[in-house]
């Protein structure tokens, strides 16, 4: 018999206000786990009657596994051809860890067309997030324009579940924000992110099967970009190739502005007060004090990401947002360690732009210092793990001897 992964969807559970559907997921060892999504009883009419959020939410970790899946239900066969495309991409990009595999479903059935054409958005509160719901309602974008009714905000992303106070403090900022451009604020929690997969290569697949999850109301569903076209960063959770590739027939996801890089998105949003008072993208709070935990909620405005969008601002000439609790010092810009090449490639263009426009603040001169010692010291890592590799244990060991 051929080793299988067999995914069925369990009976909705309605408790203390809430509904929650769920999926079961049975490894071919025989050991189980549930997989759940839990949103407000109000938002029981817009469920997915079918399994198609569950197969988008768990095709990375089935391909990791190496083994079919075997679907205990209807799937949209159009998700299905959707997603033979999208393994190709990710086994490509990733042939070692992702394997191609077949996925078969007791039904394939296409859902009746939602005629509603109700777009919903993916929202954090983040810059990326902000800027797609944005565009959308003022029609900065023009023939791309689809009016927004709702916006989803999902528990166990970025704030993890055991902070319910942190989720509900960020909310509360989020649906500031939306209510600001009639649009509804939708909150929805899980566990997708105790799957043993990559968080970096699932959270696009995340996003989608939450979305997804709530085609009984909604046709369209965005997720804003995290990169320009021009700056792609491939392989990626989250990318204009396969997040397309995440629709069925019944429910398109669009990866959405990625015709614009940071820079386009925060002048944009200097114009939304709201966001300006409530924006929240550092995922980090502050780890020093003894409320990380209430802060979680807030920006630190001192890693990176805080930092970036700091800079962001000020090479604009926009002022310190009210939504950052200080501005930054060179020093803090000096003391950044431990950059990612992805994360470097997101300040290159703030450097870029404040010597393109002759800035000669001291700023930019702690910036392109950073820079250039993060990628030095990434390049020598790099440099490092290649030897590792290619030397034969006695010269290694050698080698690490002598450079101690």
């Amino acid at each position: 018999m051929i080793e299988q992964i067999h995914l069925w969807q369990e009976e909705p559970i309605l408790a203390h206000g809430n509904i929650t559907l769920s999926a079961t997921i049975e490894l071919p060892n025989q050991s189980r786990f549930n997989l759940w999504y839990s949103v407000p009883e109000e938002y029981n009419r817009l469920l997915s009657p079918n399994c198609d959020p569950f197969v988008v939410a768990i095709i990375l970790f089935a391909m990791k596994q190496r083994v079919n899946l075997a679907v205990r239900g209807a799937v949209s066969p159009s998700l299905l051809r959707n997603l033979t495309e999208f393994q190709i991409a990710w086994h490509c990009w990733h042939p070692q860890l992702y394997q191609l595999i077949d996925i078969a479903a007791e039904v394939e059935a296409e859902l009746p067309i939602n005629s509603s054409n109700a777009t919903i958005a993916a929202f954090s509160g983040g810059v990326d997030s902000c800027f797609t719901v944005w565009q959308h309602q003022t029609g900065n974008n023009g023939r791309l324009k689809r009016p927004i009714d709702a916006g989803l905000m999902v528990g166990g992303f970025d704030i993890p579940l055991e902070k319910p106070a942190v989720f509900a403090a960020a909310a509360a900022k989020s649906k500031t924000m939306l209510a600001s451009l009639g649009v509804e604020l939708i909150l929805m929690k899980t566990n997708f992110r105790q799957l043993p997969v990559n968080w970096e290569d699932a959270f696009g697949t995340a996003i989608a099967s939450s979305m997804m999850l709530l085609q009984g109301g909604y046709r369209t569903g965005l997720i804003g970009s995290s990169a320009i076209y021009s700056a792609l960063l491939i392989p990626y959770g989250s990318n204009p190739i396969t997040d397309p590739l995440l629709s069925s027939h019944n429910f398109e996801i669009i990866h959405d502005a990625a015709g614009f890089d940071r820079l386009d998105k925060i002048r944009e949003l200097a114009q939304w007060p709201e966001a300006l008072e409530n924006l929240r993208v550092c995922w980090e709070g502050d780890s020093a004090s003894a409320l990380a935990e209430l802060r979680q909620d807030s920006n630190c405005g001192k890693c990176e990401k805080c930092v970036r969008t700091i800079l962001g601002f000020r090479l604009q000439g926009i002022p310190l947002p009210a939504c950052f609790p200080q501005d930054i010092t060179d020093a803090q810009i000096l003391a950044l360690r431990g950059i990612k090449e992805d994360q470097l490639t997101e300040l290159d263009p703030i450097l870029a732009a404040a010597k393109a426009a002759k800035i000669q603040d001291s700023w930019v001169k702690a910036l392109e210092t950073t820079i250039n010692r993060n990628r030095q010291i990434a390049q020598l890592q790099s440099w490092k793990t290649q030897l590792k590799q290619r030397l034969p244990p006695k010269l290694l060991t050698w080698w690490q001897q002598r450079i101690r």
